[in-house]
Parts: structure tokens; C-alpha cells; sequence
């Protein structure tokens, strides 16, 4: 396969993009500089909350903001889109409609992912946005497999970490997190999705990875593999094919 030039529509929020350019680095096969993935990479920070206009508590539309920079990585150059933000997938079926370029979907990429490894029931860890939006669920119901949800009060619990925490760079109390995840676990979810790409950055505490799934991971591992590249190193993934555990 031919090296594609990767395009990263960005800052959605800035930290989680550039961990993700992190990841991509780090797993991907190379000797040299010349052997890892050509990257042009948008980071507009300035773009409308997706949460707050899904919920209705803005009119702040993000989707014209988000195709100005997608339309700017087209022409680039990007032979592939990714988006390292899974509230920002509420606005995928506008974006293809309006690029050329082919998009990587992180809700699909991951769910297929974990049918694939055979989990057949899972927790979504996420923002509102992306609970409300019913995102994950439409394509777990594609699969046949479930796709179970904090309830309220914890749901409170995981957006004041995503908000008032992680994008505020602030320390992040990991035991109220793992009380929620121990409450999915208990009622049956094989494994936890961390469907909010801020909450990708507690993996760097140490977070089970028999247990807690990342989409930021997996879509790292499609995306090197969709350039050309070789992926190496992913735990996440060894860890499929050693089966389910609980």
C-alpha cells in the first residue's frame, strides 16, 4: 500500500490531539524519521463546544468551523481525515457529505474492534454529547451487542472529570472515576470504552487494560495501518486476542 498523508482535524480538545500524535509516533514500525506518517495537523481550539450545542445550551454550531479546517487539510494535501474526538462524530455524516477526502470514524473503528474480540456487551465513558447523541449505541445495535450507560448521578460524576478537571490540566480524582467503571462492570459490561479522548489521558495512571478499552488506541492502530505503516506495541490490542476476561 501506498504512504498516505494524514490530515488531524484537531483541537477538539488540544491535548487529546496531540496525544494521539503521540500515539501514532510511538506505534508506529520505523527506523528512521522517514519511515513514520506525513502529518498535517489542524488544532482550532476555537471551536464551538460540541457537548453544549448537542445538549442545546448553545446555538454555537461546531460543524462550520470543523469543515473550514477539514476543507484546509483537503487542500494540503491529506489523503485520509482522522478526528481524535468522539463528540465531534456527531457531526460525521455533515462532514462526509461536504469532503472529498475519506474519514476515519472512531465509533465504528472501535465497536468493530471489540465485536471482533467477541465482547458482546459494553460501558461507554463519555461526555453527555456523545451519550445523548446515542452515537455508540446506533452502531452497537449494528453489531448485535449492547452498550450500557452511567446513570445520572455518575454521568454528573464523569463530565465534571472530563470538564472542570482533564481540560483544565488539573489533577483528576481517579478513585470517583473507577466507582463509576466498577458500576458498569457490575452490571454486566465486559468492557469499558473510553469514548471521551480526555479520558484517554488517564490510561497514562495506569488503568487496566484488561478491563478499559481506549478509542483513542484503536483509532491510532487503524489509522497507522489506513497510512501504509506498521503498527507495533499496542497492549490493548495483544489483549483481544488473548479473549475476554472479567
Amino acid at each position: 500500500m501506498e504512504a498516505k498523508r494524514l490530515g488531524i482535524l484537531g483541537g477538539l480538545g488540544p491535548m487529546s490531539t496531540f496525544y494521539f500524535c503521540e500515539l501514532l509516533t510511538a506505534h508506529t514500525r520505523a527506523e528512521k524519521d522517514c519511515d513514520h506518517i506525513d502529518m498535517i495537523i489542524s488544532s482550532c481550539a476555537s471551536t464551538p463546544d460540541r457537548t453544549a450545542f448537542i445538549l442545546g445550551e448553545s446555538d454555537a454550531d461546531p460543524l462550520p468551523a470543523m469543515l473550514r479546517e477539514a476543507h484546509r487539510l483537503e487542500s494540503a494535501g491529506a489523503d485520509l481525515i482522522v478526528i481524535p474526538c468522539n463528540t465531534a462524530h456527531y457531526f460525521y455524516d455533515g462532514l462526509t457529505r461536504e469532503c472529498r477526502t475519506p474519514i476515519l470514524n472512531i465509533i465504528r473503528e472501535t465497536v468493530d474492534e471489540l465485536y471482533t474480540a467477541g465482547v458482546r456487551r459494553i460501558g461507554l465513558l463519555a461526555t453527555a454529547g456523545t451519550v445523548r447523541s446515542g452515537a455508540y449505541r446506533r452502531v452497537c445495535d449494528e453489531y448485535g451487542m449492547d452498550c450500557l450507560i452511567p446513570d445520572e448521578e455518575q454521568q454528573a460524576v464523569i463530565t465534571s472529570l472530563i470538564y472542570d478537571r482533564i481540560k483544565q490540566n488539573k489533577s483528576v480524582d481517579l478513585q470517583a472515576f473507577l466507582r463509576v467503571a466498577e458500576a458498569l462492570r457490575d452490571r454486566g459490561c465486559e468492557k469499558l470504552v473510553l469514548g471521551c479522548t480526555e479520558l484517554s489521558l488517564l490510561k497514562k495512571q495506569g488503568l487496566d487494560e484488561r478491563v478499559f478499552v481506549d478509542s483513542l488506541e484503536i483509532l491510532a492502530k487503524k489509522t497507522i495501518l489506513s497510512c501504509g505503516k506498521e503498527p507495533i506495541g499496542f497492549g490493548s490490542s495483544s489483549l483481544f486476542r488473548e479473549g475476554v476476561q472479567r
